[in-house]
């Protein structure tokens, strides 16, 4: 008999555990519940890159230059340089690693615990017998030992299983050693119940690390767009300093002229005073020129950061050319369609929505009463012996609990306030997801008429430039007859002057519009072959893929 009661209580246990553990494995049965795909960070940049996509490969290491050693630059070499060594983009590659952190934090709550407890007492005192009145002295020892499992599910079940000896002995009564199994079983029935409410910490922390990765992307993006225009920039001021050294050389060149035939009598002196004045413009203009030029150098190199402190007193020579074939946009649609895909800002709104979603689950059962299951099961074993005590346990005691919980606030005020926030965030999420769709779209088109602008006027810009040369030449020629004055022919230079000058930043402008549309896209690190790729917790960097050069 006795051991029949023992294997029911067996079953009964056995029966609870699986009861626990297969509640507990209920959220990996819920879609809703799919683990997040995972973090992504970045990879070391690899140390061949291709250009141009010519398939010519090459080993670049342009970090370890000496300080004076020019560093000659394209574009493509440029932005590895950037990815590689720039200090705020090395920041912000911790950010996805401390963000996917607290997904273990949330999932902690799910792991079982180990426990164990210890308990000595010793106690002396005097009782008075109940039956002769007379008083002892009592002195008794007594101590408790419990270890044992506990878990918390996600179906809002804890279960703790627990093993205890304690023994017991006084001066009034024989020693007693007791040895219990114990275990215990709480289940939640209302707040607090199933996993939709006790996985949502653990989801929230997945859209947290997805939101973290789309604010790296986001960043990176505008890194590469800010190294690209500080490299189209100082090309332009490159090709600025050259033009404006000719013009400088060419006004000279017209000053010496003009003092020849002055001097021969064939102009008056009064003549030398306009081409002085030139002269003055251009080596206005050229300082000018070359501060604008140092500035942007500066400005490059602490965004590639190479060598120790940024090597900022390194001159650079860039390589790629800034000529461009200008296509007209005819797939603006497209683009908007791109821009709602891919742009890192708008998905990061999109899983705000979604963790406020998750907030308003949470908070709706706490509107709930607390109601709980609870079963509390033992099996205890008496003896006078440690040993005994154990062999005890198959016999014919146990004790046995079972019953309900509730609690629930009169008013519920708190809960009623924290669903009424997370619906209010909830909506208001919404509203921004909606406003910053519109505010992409604008972004896309202000970029296609920027782009377009500039298209045409690379093209303006040139036939100008055609129409000045010619200008100046007729200017020259009638100068030459005597027709015309100094001022006249150093005005005409000044014009074409400008036409030059306008040609040129059509086209870098051009080259700029593009990047900035490419970032209201949100497609810039795909068009240049940067892939953020999944993370380790021990390296980070990003890689190359494929060619990373300028094609619309």
């Amino acid at each position: 008999m006795k051991k029949k009661a023992w294997y029911r209580t067996v079953e009964l246990i056995i029966l609870i555990f699986l009861f626990g553990l297969f509640s507990g494995c209920a959220p990996d049965r819920f879609s809703f519940f799919t683990s997040a795909p995972p973090p992504q960070a970045v990879k070391p940049v690899s140390e061949e890159i291709q250009i141009n996509g010519s398939g010519e490969q090459q080993n670049w290491q342009k970090s370890t230059l000496a300080a004076d050693e020019p560093l000659v630059l394209s574009l493509e070499e440029a932005i590895v340089l950037t990815l590689r060594n720039n200090r705020d983009l090395q920041v912000q590659q911790l950010q996805p690693v401390i963000t996917g952190a607290f997904e273990k934090i949330e999932r902690g709550v799910f792991d079982p615990e180990l426990f164990v407890e210890g308990a000595n007492l010793k106690e002396e005192s005097f009782e008075t017998s109940s039956t002769s009145g007379t008083s002892y002295r009592l002195d008794s020892k007594e101590y408790a030992v419990i270890g044992g499992l506990r878990q918390r599910f996600p179906s809002g079940t804890d279960i703790e299983a627990s093993i205890e000896q304690s023994r017991e002995d006084s001066n009034r009564e024989p020693e007693q050693q007791v040895a219990r199994l114990g275990l215990t079983l709480t289940q939640a029935l209302l707040r607090g119940f199933g996993p939709a409410v006790n996985m949502v910490g653990v989801r929230q922390a997945e859209l947290k690390t997805l939101a973290s990765e789309n604010q790296l992307r986001g960043f990176t993006e505008a890194l590469l767009a800010e190294t690209e225009i500080a490299y189209w920039n100082y090309v332009l001021a490159e090709k600025e300093i050259a033009i404006f050294e000719e013009s400088l050389a060419v006004a000279r060149k017209q000053h010496d002229e003009i003092a020849s035939r002055i001097e021969v009598g064939i102009l008056p002196e009064i003549e030398i005073a306009a081409a002085r004045a030139e002269i003055g413009r251009r080596e206005q203009a050229l300082i000018e020129a070359r501060s604008v030029f140092s500035e942007r150098r500066l400005r490059l190199l602490r965004l590639l950061n190479t060598g120790p402190f940024g090597r900022l007193e390194r001159p650079v020579v860039a390589t790629s050319q800034a000529d461009i074939e200008a296509k007209p946009l005819n797939d603006l649609d497209d683009r908007i369609r791109l821009a709602c895909q891919f742009r890192p800002d708008l998905q990061e709104a999109d899983l705000l929505l979604q963790q406020n979603r998750l907030e308003t689950i949470v908070t709706r059962n706490g509107l709930l009463p607390r109601l709980d299951f609870f079963i509390a099961l033992g099996k205890t074993g008496y003896a006078d012996s440690f040993s005994d005590s154990f062999r005890q346990l198959d016999g014919n005691t146990y004790d046995f609990t079972v019953g309900v919980r509730l609690s629930h606030f009169l008013g519920n005020r708190s809960a009623q306030g924290q669903d009424l926030a997370a619906r209010a965030s909830t909506r208001q999420a919404a509203e921004a997801l909606a406003n910053l769709r519109q505010v992409v779209e604008l972004d896309v088109r202000l970029g296609a008429n920027d782009v377009e602008r500039n298209r045409r006027q690379i093209a303006a810009s040139r036939l100008t430039r055609i129409y000045e040369e010619e200008t100046l030449n007729a200017e020259q020629e009638r100068f030459d007859v005597g027709s015309s004055t100094a001022l006249q022919v150093a005005q005409a230079q000044r014009d074409l002057l400008a036409s030059r000058i306008a040609e040129v930043q059509a086209v870098i402008n051009y080259r700029i519009a593009l990047v900035k549309l490419y970032l209201a896209e949100g497609s810039l690190l795909q068009r240049r072959g940067i892939k953020i790729a999944p993370f380790t917790a021990q390296k980070t960097g990003f890689f190359p893929a494929g060619n990373p050069g300028g094609h619309q």
